[in-house]
């Protein structure tokens, strides 16, 4: 759609589902929200296979369904979509917000902040090939799928222990898989580890290669050590890459409170951010859960927040 010129009530910025949840939520409220969802919309369930944790699905349901289902219910209470990347965005406290997709300049009263986060990825062969094919970047979500199988988690910071100790309770082994001897991880959680019967720790081996069996799905992933260069092709059934996550929030970063990863920080107990008339919600915000209905969660709240801030503020 084209730029209409008026000043919107509310923009939502992120197609994922912090942003259809805040959309159904202003739309409801008659609030009219313009949900700017981008090309890939959905967010991260896009590339998600079977979600069987969300409530309400009690035979689990595909990612991208699930996303259509969001998107559908917004739009039945009158969302608008602009379904194209934001280029820009213009923030002010208190004032007017605006978008900006190519020359087209779009401006709203309040902005709900919902791009999300990425998964860092190892960048190695099969990583994405393998994706929902026993490579997954979230073990809470699919650690179940490997029931009585080997599985391997990489990484090294308290993600990777977390994923690691949540997995062993499915699988019938897990080696957890780090390039150096030493891990950020706080030791508490590394004592946890260690003390788990079913989880081996491999250091220092560097992850290079994710290899299919010929049913199409990962069958072992090819390690080399990092002190002498021996390599080692293990097999498993699953790999957890725990590498941590980049919050989307580059369009924003330079104009609004960040942390020192890159999350937009929030008052505590809201999805307030230290610009009046600005929310930021689900994973652009989330350090600790990222699951689908903690961003669904914070989409209703970025959305009765928003629509308090307008009901107690009077614009021209």
């Amino acid at each position: 759609m084209e730029s209409s010129g008026k000043t919107e009530n509310i923009i939502i910025v992120g197609g994922g589902p912090a942003g259809y949840t805040a959309a159904i939520y202003a739309a409801r409220a008659e609030l009219e929200p313009l949900l700017f969802e981008g090309f890939e919309w959905g967010g991260q369930l896009q590339n998600t296979t079977d979600v069987e944790n969300y409530p309400g699905f009690p035979e689990g349901i595909m990612g991208p369904e699930m996303m259509v289902k969001f998107r559908e219910q917004a739009e039945r209470f009158g969302t608008r979509f602009v379904t194209d990347d934001v280029d820009r965005i213009e923030l002010t406290d208190g004032g007017i917000q605006k978008v900006f997709v190519g020359d087209e300049e779009y401006s709203s009263n309040s902005m709900i902040l919902a791009m999300g986060a990425e998964p860092r990825r190892l960048g190695i062969p099969g990583e994405m090939e393998l994706s929902g094919r026993g490579v997954s970047t979230c073990g809470v979500c699919d650690g179940a799928f490997f029931k009585d199988r080997p599985t391997m988690v990489i990484g090294g910071g308290d993600s990777a222990m977390e994923d690691a100790t949540f997995v062993s309770k499915f699988a019938s082994s897990l080696e957890l898989v780090h390039r150096r001897d030493e891990f950020r991880a706080s030791m508490i959680m590394q004592e946890r580890v260690q003390e788990n019967p079913k989880i081996s720790i491999r250091t220092p081996w560097i992850p290079e290669e994710f290899l299919a069996g010929e049913d199409g799905a990962l069958e072992a992933v090819r390690l080399r050590r990092a002190d002498n260069g021996v390599v080692e092709d293990v097999p498993v059934a699953g790999a957890f890459v725990a590498i941590g996550h980049i919050p989307r929030s580059e369009l924003v970063s330079d104009q609004i409170a960040t942390d020192d990863e890159g999350y937009v920080k929030t008052d505590p107990g809201s999805t307030r951010t230290d610009l009046a008339g600005v929310f930021a919600i689900g994973d652009l915000v989330d350090h600790t859960y990222r699951q689908a209905i903690t961003a669904a969660g914070s989409g209703c709240q970025g959305a009765l927040d928003a629509e308090w801030y307008l009901r107690d503020h009077s614009f021209e």
